[in-house]
């Protein structure tokens, strides 16, 4: 069987795991060229009032309304299980539908609660989402390769069975890239998932799927990783036993009222005990001081943010300077030096370990994994050295936090407002704290893009090749 009659009979099967009743009709459908879709539950008269009100409530509240009986752990998933249908027929963001287990885990938990008055643990009833790469049993992992495709795991994530201990209901899987290593989540298996704003611009990688469904209004609380604090073990990976620049997994909601529901409840577990590189930091209730120094990352030296990016920046600034925090500018030294680590660390084995996945079905290396195709294995030695080489890198990053004194660094996540699928090409604003193993949080700062307000760039020479490049594409 090739790879190509693989992946479509896949797609057919995720297609087929959503009930007739939760087909969008064709009479609402909307066109693809209805770029915006994120108005879709509340505007398409699909949805009744129940089930908006349950999709749009915070996931702290959703729990106090599913213990007090005001709501039903039945009730609560069906109108996410039916929200991520139709996320999924408009942007392609799931992997793996868990609709008919998520709904009879749900009923599982209404009768236990019904028949002792308990909850089952902090997240008793609550939908989560969850990442492709995360092992659930009898579901896939596929990471984005055909190879992977029907190899349902044997064993739970460390973190899926903390969740379910917890009480949660899984109800989806959502899509990556191949391997998780492509700033966009697409691959051979899948294809692109896109971004329910625009569906024009990507979601983003290696989480897209679930950014994706978070924000159509499908999901409350989702978990993602990045390359800790959260438990990543027994995760699959494109790049197994990869370790010079550390993995972890994350919260993703639409709220931080959310995430720290999630961290406090993933840390509350005591999650080092399962996890044997999960430090053993219990959760603290932290009262942070009255005002921050905070250090402005205005551009890395290599690639300029975007205008609507510089106005965010610069609007961001001044609501905290306005709110008595201390701003200075932050210098990028040596982020050169770490993207550089970064990318060879990346590709040390000479992209061995996705060639291996690519190679039982014939199945091509995607066009934005040249680096891992093209790449010589770096052998033990080289390797150490680059581990040196990074150590030291480190240690004067440090050195330069320690001098400045500042609490944290505000940063753009990446140079753009929105990317045209495809178009991903530059992931230097978070990859430095991959290889620095800082933890970091992205959040939205509520500016939007507006080609009258944000002007042209203030400096017309690009920093590197790669900023003529997004300089081009911007115009």
């Amino acid at each position: 069987m090739t790879w190509e009659t693989i992946a479509a009979q896949k797609r057919q099967a995720l297609r087929a795991s959503i009930p007739e009743e939760w087909v969008i009709p064709l009479d609402i459908l909307p066109p693809d060229t209805q770029l915006d879709v994120t108005n879709f539950l509340k505007q398409s008269g699909w949805f009744n009032k129940r089930e908006l009100e349950i999709t749009s409530t915070p996931a702290p509240q959703l729990l106090v309304n599913i213990a007090t009986g005001s709501w039903t752990s039945e009730e609560v998933t069906r109108a996410f299980c039916k929200a991520a249908a139709a996320a999924h027929q408009l942007t392609n963001c799931l992997s793996e539908i868990l609709f008919d287990k998520a709904i009879a885990r749900a009923r599982e938990l209404d009768e236990y609660h019904r028949t002792t008055g308990r909850t089952k643990g902090p997240f008793h009833g609550l939908p989560i989402s969850i990442k492709d790469n995360f092992n659930i049993i009898g579901h896939d992992s596929t990471v984005g390769f055909t190879s992977l495709v029907n190899d349902p795991a044997t064993y739970n994530s460390t973190l899926i069975d903390l969740l379910l201990d917890a009480g949660a209901v899984l109800y989806v899987k959502t899509n990556v890239p191949t391997a998780m290593m492509i700033a966009e989540s697409v691959n051979n298996v899948f294809g692109r998932t896109v971004n329910p704003r625009n569906r024009n611009l990507t979601s983003g990688g290696s989480s897209g799927g679930e950014s994706a469904l978070i924000a159509f209004g499908a999901s409350r609380l989702g978990v993602g990783t990045d390359i800790g604090r959260f438990p990543n073990f027994q995760t699959r990976s494109g790049l197994a036993g990869q370790e010079a620049v550390n993995s972890v997994n994350g919260p993703m909601a639409s709220t931080l009222s959310e995430i720290i529901l999630w961290a406090k409840t993933v840390v509350d577990q005591q999650p080092w005990i399962r996890d044997p590189k999960c430090l053993p930091i219990p959760w603290r209730t932290v009262t942070p001081k009255r005002t921050l120094k905070i250090a402005v990352l205005w551009n890395d030296g290599i690639v300029t943010p975007t205008p609507p990016v510089a106005r965010a920046l610069k609007e961001t600034v001044a609501k905290l300077q306005q709110a008595g925090h201390g701003i200075v500018d932050w210098k990028p030294t040596g982020h050169d030096k770490l993207l550089s680590i970064l990318g060879r660390m990346f590709v040390a084995d000479g992209g061995k370990s996705v060639a291996n996945l690519l190679e039982p079905t014939g199945e091509p290396f995607r066009p934005e994994m040249k680096a891992y195709a093209e790449a010589s294995e770096l052998g033990v030695h080289a390797m150490w050295q680059l581990q040196l080489e990074r150590n030291g890198v480190c240690k004067s990053y440090l050195d330069q936090w320690n001098e400045s004194g500042i609490d944290a660094i505000l940063c753009p996540t990446t140079p753009y407002s929105g990317v045209e699928n495809g178009k991903f090409g530059y992931v230097g604003y978070t990859g430095v704290f991959n290889v620095l193993d800082y933890p970091a949080v992205s959040f939205p700062c509520g500016v939007y893009a507006d080609k009258v307000i944000d002007g042209a760039y203030a400096d017309d020479e690009a920093l590197s090749a790669v900023d003529a490049q997004i300089r081009n594409d911007c115009e």
